[in-house]
Protein backbone atom coordinates (compact mmCIF):
# COMPACT_ATOMS: atom_id res chain seq x y z
CA UNK A 1 0.00 0.00 0.00
CA UNK A 2 1.23 3.54 -0.78
CA UNK A 3 0.05 6.91 -0.33
CA UNK A 4 -0.12 9.94 -2.70
CA UNK A 5 -0.19 12.65 -1.62
CA UNK A 6 -0.01 16.83 -3.04
CA UNK A 7 1.08 19.26 -0.91
CA UNK A 8 0.69 23.01 -1.16
CA UNK A 9 3.24 23.85 -3.13
CA UNK A 10 1.85 21.32 -5.97
CA UNK A 11 -1.76 23.08 -5.75
CA UNK A 12 -1.14 25.96 -8.24
CA UNK A 13 0.07 22.75 -10.59
CA UNK A 14 -2.82 20.67 -10.10
CA UNK A 15 -5.32 23.44 -10.87
CA UNK A 16 -3.29 24.57 -14.01
CA UNK A 17 -4.21 20.78 -15.72
CA UNK A 18 -7.55 20.92 -14.42
CA UNK A 19 -7.83 23.82 -16.45
CA UNK A 20 -6.31 22.45 -19.69
CA UNK A 21 -7.35 18.90 -19.48
CA UNK A 22 -9.38 19.23 -22.76
CA UNK A 23 -6.79 21.50 -24.85
CA UNK A 24 -4.98 18.42 -26.33
CA UNK A 25 -8.16 16.94 -27.86
CA UNK A 26 -9.03 20.47 -29.56
CA UNK A 27 -5.98 21.09 -30.81
CA UNK A 28 -6.54 18.18 -32.98
CA UNK A 29 -6.95 18.32 -37.01
CA UNK A 30 -8.69 15.61 -38.93
CA UNK A 31 -8.83 15.57 -42.67
CA UNK A 32 -11.93 14.59 -45.55
CA UNK A 33 -9.81 11.28 -45.56
CA UNK A 34 -10.62 10.80 -41.81
CA UNK A 35 -14.10 10.95 -42.01
CA UNK A 36 -14.74 8.75 -44.75
CA UNK A 37 -12.69 6.41 -43.03
CA UNK A 38 -14.32 6.84 -39.47
CA UNK A 39 -18.39 8.05 -40.07
CA UNK A 40 -19.52 4.78 -39.24
CA UNK A 41 -23.21 6.81 -39.91
CA UNK A 42 -22.42 8.48 -43.09
CA UNK A 43 -25.38 7.20 -45.40
CA UNK A 44 -23.78 5.50 -47.83
CA UNK A 45 -22.26 3.12 -45.53
CA UNK A 46 -24.93 2.74 -43.21
CA UNK A 47 -27.72 2.04 -45.96
CA UNK A 48 -26.04 -1.98 -46.05
CA UNK A 49 -26.13 -4.27 -43.59
CA UNK A 50 -22.87 -6.77 -44.41
CA UNK A 51 -23.53 -10.20 -44.46
CA UNK A 52 -21.09 -12.41 -45.59
CA UNK A 53 -17.54 -11.68 -47.26
CA UNK A 54 -15.84 -14.40 -49.60
CA UNK A 55 -12.05 -13.07 -49.84
CA UNK A 56 -10.12 -14.58 -52.41
CA UNK A 57 -6.43 -13.29 -52.70
CA UNK A 58 -3.10 -14.69 -53.90
CA UNK A 59 0.31 -13.80 -52.52
CA UNK A 60 2.79 -13.16 -54.96
CA UNK A 61 5.85 -13.01 -52.15
CA UNK A 62 8.62 -12.64 -54.27
CA UNK A 63 6.74 -9.40 -55.58
CA UNK A 64 5.32 -8.63 -52.54
CA UNK A 65 2.32 -8.43 -54.72
CA UNK A 66 -1.74 -9.62 -54.14
CA UNK A 67 -4.38 -9.87 -56.51
CA UNK A 68 -7.76 -11.21 -56.13
CA UNK A 69 -11.19 -10.77 -55.26
CA UNK A 70 -13.95 -10.25 -52.61
CA UNK A 71 -17.54 -10.75 -52.76
CA UNK A 72 -19.74 -8.84 -50.60
CA UNK A 73 -23.56 -10.23 -49.36
CA UNK A 74 -25.47 -7.48 -48.41
CA UNK A 75 -28.99 -6.29 -47.12
CA UNK A 76 -30.32 -3.19 -47.51
CA UNK A 77 -31.35 -1.12 -44.68
CA UNK A 78 -33.25 1.46 -46.73
CA UNK A 79 -33.62 1.98 -50.40
CA UNK A 80 -30.58 3.39 -52.32
CA UNK A 81 -28.55 2.99 -55.39
CA UNK A 82 -25.47 4.02 -54.03
CA UNK A 83 -22.78 3.00 -51.60
CA UNK A 84 -18.92 3.35 -50.11
CA UNK A 85 -16.98 0.41 -49.01
CA UNK A 86 -13.24 0.98 -48.44
CA UNK A 87 -10.15 0.00 -50.32
CA UNK A 88 -6.50 1.96 -50.18
CA UNK A 89 -5.80 4.22 -53.05
CA UNK A 90 -2.57 2.30 -53.45
CA UNK A 91 -4.89 -0.70 -54.27
CA UNK A 92 -6.16 -0.92 -57.92
CA UNK A 93 -9.63 -1.75 -58.31
CA UNK A 94 -9.55 -3.81 -62.09
CA UNK A 95 -13.62 -4.09 -61.33
CA UNK A 96 -16.64 -4.32 -59.86
CA UNK A 97 -19.43 -6.80 -61.04
CA UNK A 98 -22.95 -6.88 -60.73
CA UNK A 99 -25.05 -9.43 -61.91
CA UNK A 100 -22.53 -10.44 -64.25
CA UNK A 101 -22.11 -6.86 -65.39
CA UNK A 102 -19.61 -3.88 -64.37
CA UNK A 103 -20.22 -0.97 -62.13
CA UNK A 104 -19.29 2.51 -62.53
CA UNK A 105 -17.17 3.79 -59.40
CA UNK A 106 -15.48 6.35 -57.82
CA UNK A 107 -12.36 6.71 -55.59
CA UNK A 108 -12.11 9.27 -52.95
CA UNK A 109 -8.42 9.23 -51.03
CA UNK A 110 -9.21 5.47 -49.53
CA UNK A 111 -13.52 5.05 -49.93
CA UNK A 112 -15.04 3.57 -52.96
CA UNK A 113 -18.68 4.56 -54.13
CA UNK A 114 -20.20 2.74 -56.77
CA UNK A 115 -24.03 3.12 -58.28
CA UNK A 116 -26.36 0.81 -58.97
CA UNK A 117 -28.43 0.39 -62.24
CA UNK A 118 -31.61 0.75 -60.32
CA UNK A 119 -32.94 1.36 -56.69
CA UNK A 120 -32.10 -1.38 -53.92
CA UNK A 121 -35.01 -1.97 -52.17
CA UNK A 122 -34.81 -1.96 -48.10
CA UNK A 123 -34.87 -5.45 -46.82
CA UNK A 124 -33.77 -7.20 -50.11
CA UNK A 125 -30.50 -8.92 -50.44
CA UNK A 126 -28.07 -8.54 -52.89
CA UNK A 127 -24.36 -9.06 -53.50
CA UNK A 128 -21.56 -7.74 -55.34
CA UNK A 129 -17.51 -8.74 -56.22
CA UNK A 130 -14.64 -6.84 -56.50
CA UNK A 131 -11.72 -7.50 -58.31
CA UNK A 132 -7.90 -5.92 -57.31
CA UNK A 133 -4.51 -6.49 -57.23
CA UNK A 134 -1.33 -4.15 -56.45
CA UNK A 135 1.82 -3.74 -53.86
CA UNK A 136 0.05 -3.43 -50.34
CA UNK A 137 1.40 -1.36 -47.77
CA UNK A 138 4.27 -2.96 -45.71
CA UNK A 139 3.85 -2.88 -42.26
CA UNK A 140 7.13 -1.23 -41.20
CA UNK A 141 6.39 -2.32 -37.40
CA UNK A 142 3.71 -5.03 -37.62
CA UNK A 143 1.38 -4.46 -35.09
CA UNK A 144 1.70 -1.12 -34.35
CA UNK A 145 1.48 0.52 -38.26
CA UNK A 146 -0.14 -1.65 -39.88
CA UNK A 147 -0.48 -3.90 -43.12
CA UNK A 148 1.43 -6.77 -44.67
CA UNK A 149 4.82 -8.45 -42.80
CA UNK A 150 6.85 -9.62 -45.85
CA UNK A 151 10.10 -11.44 -44.08
CA UNK A 152 12.00 -14.92 -43.86
CA UNK A 153 11.93 -17.26 -40.70
CA UNK A 154 15.58 -18.14 -39.63
CA UNK A 155 15.97 -20.83 -42.43
CA UNK A 156 15.40 -18.25 -45.10
CA UNK A 157 11.57 -19.76 -45.73
CA UNK A 158 9.43 -17.18 -46.91
CA UNK A 159 7.10 -16.39 -43.79
CA UNK A 160 4.19 -13.64 -43.92
CA UNK A 161 1.62 -11.70 -41.90
CA UNK A 162 -0.96 -9.35 -41.78
CA UNK A 163 -2.11 -7.20 -39.02
CA UNK A 164 -4.15 -3.79 -39.50
CA UNK A 165 -5.74 -2.92 -36.16
CA UNK A 166 -6.41 1.29 -36.00
CA UNK A 167 -5.22 1.58 -40.13
CA UNK A 168 -8.30 -0.67 -41.01
CA UNK A 169 -8.18 -4.07 -43.12
CA UNK A 170 -8.79 -2.06 -46.58
CA UNK A 171 -5.12 -2.02 -46.34
CA UNK A 172 -5.13 -4.84 -48.06
CA UNK A 173 -8.49 -5.69 -48.75
CA UNK A 174 -11.99 -4.47 -49.97
CA UNK A 175 -14.29 -4.30 -47.12
CA UNK A 176 -16.71 -2.21 -44.96
CA UNK A 177 -14.34 -1.27 -43.00
CA UNK A 178 -15.60 -0.40 -39.95
CA UNK A 179 -16.22 -1.54 -36.47
CA UNK A 180 -20.02 -1.37 -36.37
CA UNK A 181 -20.68 -3.62 -38.78
CA UNK A 182 -19.32 -6.97 -38.38
CA UNK A 183 -19.91 -9.16 -40.69
CA UNK A 184 -21.39 -12.78 -40.17
CA UNK A 185 -19.57 -14.96 -41.58
CA UNK A 186 -16.50 -15.16 -44.35
CA UNK A 187 -14.65 -17.73 -46.22
CA UNK A 188 -11.23 -16.60 -46.02
CA UNK A 189 -9.16 -18.25 -49.73
CA UNK A 190 -5.61 -17.19 -49.60
CA UNK A 191 -3.40 -18.99 -52.31
CA UNK A 192 0.35 -19.40 -51.52
CA UNK A 193 3.33 -20.60 -52.95
CA UNK A 194 3.02 -24.08 -53.10
CA UNK A 195 5.43 -26.04 -50.05
CA UNK A 196 3.93 -23.26 -47.93
CA UNK A 197 0.79 -23.33 -45.84
CA UNK A 198 -1.65 -20.60 -45.24
CA UNK A 199 -3.48 -20.18 -41.71
CA UNK A 200 -6.39 -17.91 -41.40
CA UNK A 201 -8.94 -18.03 -38.87
CA UNK A 202 -11.93 -20.10 -38.54
CA UNK A 203 -11.81 -23.84 -39.42
CA UNK A 204 -10.01 -25.42 -42.71
CA UNK A 205 -12.06 -26.07 -45.31
CA UNK A 206 -10.51 -27.26 -48.25
CA UNK A 207 -7.08 -27.49 -49.26
CA UNK A 208 -6.66 -27.00 -52.94
CA UNK A 209 -3.26 -27.56 -55.40
CA UNK A 210 -3.95 -25.11 -58.04
CA UNK A 211 -1.40 -26.25 -61.12
CA UNK A 212 0.22 -22.77 -61.08
CA UNK A 213 2.76 -23.33 -58.50
CA UNK A 214 0.37 -22.28 -55.83
CA UNK A 215 -1.78 -23.79 -53.33
CA UNK A 216 -5.45 -22.18 -51.85
CA UNK A 217 -6.37 -22.61 -48.32
CA UNK A 218 -10.00 -22.47 -47.47
CA UNK A 219 -11.24 -21.19 -44.29
CA UNK A 220 -14.31 -20.31 -43.06
CA UNK A 221 -15.38 -18.38 -40.08
CA UNK A 222 -19.11 -19.03 -39.09
CA UNK A 223 -19.03 -16.13 -36.25
CA UNK A 224 -18.93 -12.46 -37.07
CA UNK A 225 -16.12 -10.98 -37.25
CA UNK A 226 -14.67 -7.87 -37.07
CA UNK A 227 -12.55 -6.94 -40.42
CA UNK A 228 -9.24 -5.85 -38.50
CA UNK A 229 -9.23 -9.37 -37.25
CA UNK A 230 -9.31 -11.44 -40.39
CA UNK A 231 -5.68 -12.79 -41.48
CA UNK A 232 -3.09 -14.04 -43.45
CA UNK A 233 -0.35 -16.30 -42.50
CA UNK A 234 1.89 -17.82 -45.11
CA UNK A 235 5.17 -19.48 -43.80
CA UNK A 236 6.90 -23.22 -43.38
CA UNK A 237 4.29 -24.34 -40.78
CA UNK A 238 4.12 -27.70 -38.69
CA UNK A 239 0.08 -27.97 -36.70
CA UNK A 240 -0.41 -30.20 -33.49
CA UNK A 241 -4.12 -30.28 -31.78
CA UNK A 242 -5.73 -31.19 -28.58
CA UNK A 243 -9.02 -29.92 -26.82
CA UNK A 244 -10.23 -28.65 -23.93
CA UNK A 245 -13.23 -29.18 -21.66
CA UNK A 246 -15.03 -26.02 -21.25
CA UNK A 247 -18.27 -24.64 -20.18
CA UNK A 248 -19.81 -24.98 -23.48
CA UNK A 249 -18.42 -28.35 -24.04
CA UNK A 250 -15.38 -29.68 -26.12
CA UNK A 251 -13.37 -26.82 -27.59
CA UNK A 252 -11.01 -27.42 -30.15
CA UNK A 253 -7.44 -26.39 -29.86
CA UNK A 254 -4.99 -25.91 -32.66
CA UNK A 255 -1.48 -24.75 -33.17
CA UNK A 256 0.61 -23.67 -35.55
CA UNK A 257 4.11 -22.88 -34.95
CA UNK A 258 7.15 -22.62 -37.77
CA UNK A 259 7.94 -26.32 -38.48
CA UNK A 260 11.41 -26.17 -36.80
CA UNK A 261 9.79 -24.55 -33.67
CA UNK A 262 7.26 -27.19 -32.87
CA UNK A 263 9.05 -28.25 -29.39
CA UNK A 264 8.94 -24.76 -27.99
CA UNK A 265 5.83 -24.37 -29.35
CA UNK A 266 4.30 -27.80 -27.66
CA UNK A 267 5.98 -26.64 -24.47
CA UNK A 268 5.47 -23.17 -24.19
CA UNK A 269 1.72 -23.05 -25.59
CA UNK A 270 0.63 -26.34 -23.67
CA UNK A 271 1.71 -24.55 -20.49
CA UNK A 272 0.07 -21.52 -20.60
CA UNK A 273 -3.44 -21.91 -22.88
CA UNK A 274 -5.01 -24.35 -20.58
CA UNK A 275 -4.85 -22.25 -17.29
CA UNK A 276 -5.67 -19.00 -19.49
CA UNK A 277 -8.54 -20.67 -20.87
CA UNK A 278 -9.73 -21.75 -17.61
CA UNK A 279 -9.13 -18.53 -15.55
CA UNK A 280 -11.10 -16.54 -18.62
CA UNK A 281 -13.54 -18.90 -18.71
CA UNK A 282 -14.37 -18.33 -14.81
CA UNK A 283 -14.40 -14.75 -15.14
CA UNK A 284 -16.08 -13.93 -18.42
CA UNK A 285 -17.92 -16.68 -19.16
CA UNK A 286 -17.70 -19.46 -21.87
CA UNK A 287 -14.87 -19.01 -24.84
CA UNK A 288 -16.94 -17.04 -27.36
CA UNK A 289 -16.16 -18.62 -30.39
CA UNK A 290 -16.61 -22.84 -30.19
CA UNK A 291 -18.05 -22.88 -33.50
CA UNK A 292 -14.53 -21.54 -34.83
CA UNK A 293 -12.42 -23.43 -32.09
CA UNK A 294 -9.22 -21.35 -30.61
CA UNK A 295 -6.01 -20.82 -32.63
CA UNK A 296 -2.26 -19.78 -31.70
CA UNK A 297 -0.48 -19.00 -34.88
CA UNK A 298 3.34 -17.99 -34.65
CA UNK A 299 3.60 -14.83 -36.70
CA UNK A 300 6.72 -12.36 -37.41
CA UNK A 301 5.60 -9.66 -35.73
CA UNK A 302 4.73 -9.63 -31.44
CA UNK A 303 1.29 -10.33 -31.84
CA UNK A 304 -2.72 -9.27 -32.47
CA UNK A 305 -5.95 -10.87 -31.12
CA UNK A 306 -6.99 -12.45 -34.82
CA UNK A 307 -10.37 -13.91 -33.83
CA UNK A 308 -10.11 -17.72 -33.45
CA UNK A 309 -6.20 -17.88 -34.78
CA UNK A 310 -4.93 -15.81 -32.00
CA UNK A 311 -1.18 -14.33 -33.42
CA UNK A 312 1.55 -15.26 -31.86
CA UNK A 313 5.55 -13.48 -31.54
CA UNK A 314 6.62 -13.56 -27.75
CA UNK A 315 9.60 -15.65 -29.21
CA UNK A 316 8.01 -18.59 -26.40
CA UNK A 317 8.98 -16.69 -23.65
CA UNK A 318 7.57 -15.32 -19.99
CA UNK A 319 6.58 -11.93 -19.87
CA UNK A 320 6.46 -9.54 -22.77
CA UNK A 321 9.79 -10.62 -24.49
CA UNK A 322 11.38 -11.67 -21.42
CA UNK A 323 10.44 -8.79 -19.11
CA UNK A 324 8.05 -7.57 -16.79
CA UNK A 325 5.85 -4.71 -17.45
CA UNK A 326 4.85 -4.27 -14.10
CA UNK A 327 7.97 -4.38 -12.56
CA UNK A 328 6.25 -7.16 -9.44
CA UNK A 329 8.53 -9.63 -11.07
CA UNK A 330 4.27 -11.19 -11.20
CA UNK A 331 4.42 -11.17 -14.98
CA UNK A 332 7.53 -13.31 -15.53
CA UNK A 333 5.03 -16.64 -14.45
CA UNK A 334 3.63 -16.66 -17.44
CA UNK A 335 3.41 -15.69 -21.80
CA UNK A 336 2.08 -12.10 -21.82
CA UNK A 337 0.85 -12.62 -25.47
CA UNK A 338 -0.65 -15.86 -24.87
CA UNK A 339 -2.71 -14.43 -22.29
CA UNK A 340 -3.46 -10.86 -22.95
CA UNK A 341 -4.43 -11.33 -26.77
CA UNK A 342 -6.29 -14.62 -25.91
CA UNK A 343 -7.74 -12.06 -23.40
CA UNK A 344 -9.17 -10.29 -26.43
CA UNK A 345 -11.32 -13.07 -27.68
CA UNK A 346 -13.67 -11.99 -25.35
CA UNK A 347 -12.90 -7.85 -25.11
CA UNK A 348 -13.01 -6.99 -28.58
CA UNK A 349 -13.78 -10.17 -30.54
CA UNK A 350 -16.91 -10.76 -28.42
CA UNK A 351 -17.46 -7.41 -27.65
CA UNK A 352 -16.06 -4.79 -30.30
CA UNK A 353 -16.78 -1.21 -29.83
CA UNK A 354 -18.53 0.83 -32.64
CA UNK A 355 -15.91 3.67 -33.14
CA UNK A 356 -12.30 3.43 -32.67
CA UNK A 357 -12.45 6.12 -30.32
CA UNK A 358 -13.89 3.70 -27.49
CA UNK A 359 -10.95 1.06 -28.03
CA UNK A 360 -10.67 1.01 -23.94
CA UNK A 361 -13.62 -1.51 -24.30
CA UNK A 362 -10.90 -3.78 -25.87
CA UNK A 363 -7.71 -2.67 -24.70
CA UNK A 364 -8.57 -1.61 -20.53
CA UNK A 365 -11.02 -4.88 -20.01
CA UNK A 366 -7.65 -7.01 -21.50
CA UNK A 367 -5.11 -5.13 -19.81
CA UNK A 368 -7.52 -5.76 -16.34
CA UNK A 369 -7.63 -9.55 -17.59
CA UNK A 370 -3.57 -9.89 -17.22
CA UNK A 371 -4.60 -8.93 -13.21
CA UNK A 372 -7.63 -11.54 -13.11
CA UNK A 373 -5.42 -14.37 -14.91
CA UNK A 374 -2.52 -13.84 -11.90
CA UNK A 375 -5.47 -13.93 -9.31
CA UNK A 376 -6.66 -17.55 -10.55
CA UNK A 377 -3.61 -18.84 -11.48
CA UNK A 378 -1.81 -18.60 -7.74
CA UNK A 379 -5.23 -18.15 -6.17
CA UNK A 380 -4.17 -14.69 -4.71
CA UNK A 381 -6.46 -11.41 -5.28
CA UNK A 382 -3.56 -9.27 -3.65
CA UNK A 383 -0.84 -10.73 -6.31
CA UNK A 384 -3.64 -9.63 -8.99
CA UNK A 385 -4.01 -6.16 -7.48
CA UNK A 386 -0.03 -5.77 -6.73
CA UNK A 387 0.41 -6.26 -10.69
CA UNK A 388 -2.33 -4.57 -11.86
CA UNK A 389 -0.67 -1.40 -9.36
CA UNK A 390 2.63 -1.99 -10.76
CA UNK A 391 0.73 -1.54 -14.36
CA UNK A 392 1.01 2.12 -13.00
CA UNK A 393 4.86 3.19 -14.18
CA UNK A 394 3.86 2.70 -17.81
CA UNK A 395 0.67 5.40 -17.57
CA UNK A 396 1.26 8.65 -19.07
CA UNK A 397 -1.80 10.94 -18.39
CA UNK A 398 -0.79 12.75 -21.95
CA UNK A 399 -4.19 12.78 -23.30
CA UNK A 400 -7.94 11.72 -22.63
CA UNK A 401 -8.72 7.52 -23.02
CA UNK A 402 -11.31 7.93 -25.63
CA UNK A 403 -10.55 9.40 -28.64
CA UNK A 404 -12.44 11.64 -31.11
CA UNK A 405 -15.43 9.85 -32.34
CA UNK A 406 -16.05 9.57 -36.11
CA UNK A 407 -12.68 10.44 -37.59
CA UNK A 408 -11.36 6.47 -37.16
CA UNK A 409 -9.40 8.15 -33.92
CA UNK A 410 -8.07 6.22 -30.71
CA UNK A 411 -7.34 7.77 -27.97
CA UNK A 412 -4.44 7.86 -25.30
CA UNK A 413 -2.39 4.35 -24.69
CA UNK A 414 -2.86 4.93 -21.52
CA UNK A 415 -6.45 2.75 -22.16
CA UNK A 416 -4.15 0.07 -21.33
CA UNK A 417 -2.73 0.50 -17.91
CA UNK A 418 -4.47 3.53 -16.65
CA UNK A 419 -7.75 1.62 -18.12
CA UNK A 420 -6.94 -1.60 -16.15
CA UNK A 421 -6.55 0.18 -13.04
CA UNK A 422 -9.84 2.27 -13.50
CA UNK A 423 -11.32 -1.78 -13.91
CA UNK A 424 -9.26 -2.91 -11.04
CA UNK A 425 -10.49 0.58 -9.04
CA UNK A 426 -14.08 0.26 -10.16
CA UNK A 427 -14.13 -3.57 -8.61
CA UNK A 428 -13.22 -1.91 -5.31
CA UNK A 429 -16.11 0.45 -5.11
CA UNK A 430 -18.67 -2.70 -5.97
CA UNK A 431 -17.22 -4.07 -3.12
CA UNK A 432 -18.68 -8.04 -3.67
CA UNK A 433 -16.35 -10.26 -5.81
CA UNK A 434 -19.34 -12.35 -6.59
CA UNK A 435 -20.91 -9.35 -8.03
CA UNK A 436 -17.96 -7.92 -9.85
CA UNK A 437 -17.45 -11.75 -11.20
CA UNK A 438 -21.35 -11.30 -12.42
CA UNK A 439 -20.63 -7.87 -13.78
CA UNK A 440 -17.71 -9.18 -16.11
CA UNK A 441 -19.79 -12.59 -17.50
CA UNK A 442 -23.05 -10.91 -17.52
CA UNK A 443 -21.28 -8.13 -20.29
CA UNK A 444 -20.05 -10.62 -21.92
CA UNK A 445 -23.34 -12.66 -22.28
CA UNK A 446 -25.16 -9.57 -22.54
CA UNK A 447 -23.40 -7.88 -25.51
CA UNK A 448 -22.56 -11.48 -27.15
CA UNK A 449 -21.12 -11.26 -30.48
CA UNK A 450 -21.88 -7.23 -30.68
CA UNK A 451 -20.51 -4.01 -31.32
CA UNK A 452 -21.54 -1.33 -28.76
CA UNK A 453 -20.67 2.31 -27.13
CA UNK A 454 -19.21 3.11 -24.31
CA UNK A 455 -22.56 4.12 -23.04
CA UNK A 456 -24.15 0.92 -23.50
CA UNK A 457 -20.83 -0.86 -21.30
CA UNK A 458 -20.83 1.69 -18.41
CA UNK A 459 -24.80 1.62 -18.04
CA UNK A 460 -24.56 -2.34 -18.00
CA UNK A 461 -22.05 -1.81 -15.01
CA UNK A 462 -23.86 0.80 -13.42
CA UNK A 463 -27.08 -1.05 -13.28
CA UNK A 464 -26.02 -4.48 -12.04
CA UNK A 465 -23.44 -2.48 -9.52
CA UNK A 466 -26.45 -0.53 -8.18
CA UNK A 467 -23.84 2.58 -8.13
CA UNK A 468 -23.99 5.23 -10.84
CA UNK A 469 -20.21 4.68 -12.27
CA UNK A 470 -20.79 7.24 -14.95
CA UNK A 471 -19.08 9.85 -13.29
CA UNK A 472 -16.02 7.69 -12.51
CA UNK A 473 -15.69 6.54 -16.33
CA UNK A 474 -16.35 9.74 -17.38
CA UNK A 475 -13.33 11.22 -15.59
CA UNK A 476 -10.57 8.35 -16.43
CA UNK A 477 -11.82 8.41 -19.98
CA UNK A 478 -12.68 11.53 -20.91
CA UNK A 479 -9.47 13.16 -19.40
CA UNK A 480 -6.35 13.16 -18.67
CA UNK A 481 -5.81 14.02 -15.42
CA UNK A 482 -6.93 11.86 -12.16
CA UNK A 483 -9.28 12.68 -9.51
CA UNK A 484 -7.64 14.46 -5.95
CA UNK A 485 -9.15 13.88 -3.07
CA UNK A 486 -8.25 17.17 -0.77
CA UNK A 487 -9.00 17.22 3.07
CA UNK A 488 -8.84 19.96 5.03
CA UNK A 489 -8.77 19.82 9.06
CA UNK A 490 -10.28 23.12 10.61
CA UNK A 491 -11.32 23.61 14.05
CA UNK A 492 -10.66 19.69 14.78
CA UNK A 493 -13.22 18.47 12.17
CA UNK A 494 -11.92 16.59 9.08
CA UNK A 495 -14.20 17.47 5.68
CA UNK A 496 -12.95 16.74 2.04
CA UNK A 497 -13.98 16.75 -1.18
CA UNK A 498 -13.03 15.39 -4.97
CA UNK A 499 -11.15 17.94 -7.21
CA UNK A 500 -12.43 16.57 -10.62
CA UNK A 501 -12.65 17.85 -14.33
CA UNK A 502 -16.79 15.89 -14.28
CA UNK A 503 -19.22 18.38 -13.13
CA UNK A 504 -20.91 16.83 -9.61
CA UNK A 505 -18.27 13.89 -9.49
CA UNK A 506 -18.28 11.60 -6.77
CA UNK A 507 -17.04 8.33 -6.41
CA UNK A 508 -16.57 6.36 -3.12
CA UNK A 509 -13.13 5.65 -1.62
CA UNK A 510 -11.81 3.55 1.18
CA UNK A 511 -10.23 5.81 3.85
CA UNK A 512 -8.75 5.06 7.66
CA UNK A 513 -6.71 5.86 10.44
CA UNK A 514 -3.48 4.75 9.84
CA UNK A 515 -2.75 1.44 10.97
CA UNK A 516 -6.97 1.43 10.82
CA UNK A 517 -9.68 -0.51 9.00
CA UNK A 518 -10.61 1.27 5.69
CA UNK A 519 -14.23 2.76 5.83
CA UNK A 520 -15.58 3.51 2.60
CA UNK A 521 -17.15 6.85 1.78
CA UNK A 522 -18.61 8.72 -0.81
CA UNK A 523 -17.15 12.49 -1.33
CA UNK A 524 -18.93 15.11 -3.91
CA UNK A 525 -16.85 18.08 -5.15
CA UNK A 526 -18.13 20.48 -2.12
CA UNK A 527 -16.26 20.00 1.41
CA UNK A 528 -18.63 17.60 3.79
CA UNK A 529 -17.74 16.14 6.95
CA UNK A 530 -15.72 12.45 7.41
CA UNK A 531 -16.96 10.71 9.82
CA UNK A 532 -14.13 7.87 10.42
CA UNK A 533 -13.16 8.59 14.65
CA UNK A 534 -9.93 10.00 15.23
CA UNK A 535 -8.75 10.91 11.99
CA UNK A 536 -6.10 13.38 11.78
CA UNK A 537 -4.48 15.60 9.42
CA UNK A 538 -1.50 13.11 10.52
CA UNK A 539 -2.85 9.98 10.64
CA UNK A 540 -5.16 9.76 7.39
CA UNK A 541 -4.72 7.16 4.99
CA UNK A 542 -6.37 6.79 1.57
CA UNK A 543 -6.48 3.71 -0.22
CA UNK A 544 -3.94 4.46 -2.90
CA UNK A 545 -3.23 1.13 -4.19
CA UNK A 546 -6.22 0.46 -5.29
CA UNK A 547 -7.52 3.78 -6.21
CA UNK A 548 -5.52 5.70 -8.85
CA UNK A 549 -6.22 9.07 -7.42
CA UNK A 550 -3.86 11.59 -6.14
CA UNK A 551 -4.55 13.13 -2.50
CA UNK A 552 -4.14 16.72 -0.87
CA UNK A 553 -3.88 17.19 2.71
CA UNK A 554 -3.90 20.61 4.06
Amino acid sequence: MNLMRINKSSWLLLTFMLLTATIYAQQKTFTRADSLRGNIYSPLRTCYDINYYHLDVKFDIDKKFISGSNQFKFTATRDFDKLQFDLFANLNIQRIVYKGKDLPFEREFNAVFITFPQTISKGSKDEFTVYYSGNPTIAKRAPWDGGVVFTTDSLGKPWVATACEGVGASIWWPNKDQLDDEVDSVMISISAPKGLKDVSNGRLRKVTDLKDGYTRFDWFVANPINNYDIEANIGDYAHYSETYPGEKGKLDLDFWPLSYNLAKAKKQWDANVMPMLKAFEYWFGPYPFYEDGYKLVETPHLGMEHQSGVAYGNKYRNGYLGRDLSGTGLGLDWDFIVVHESGHEWFGNNITDKDNADMWIHESFTNYSESLFIEHKTGSKLKGQEYIHGTRRGILNDEPIIGQYGVNNEGSGDMYPKGGNLLNMVRTIVNDDAKWRGILRGLNKTFYHQTVTAKQIVDYMSTQAGINLTPVFDQYLRYKNIPTLEFRFENGTPTCRWIADVDGFSMPVQVRTKGGEYQMITPTTTFSPVKINGITKDNVEVDTFNYYIGVLVD
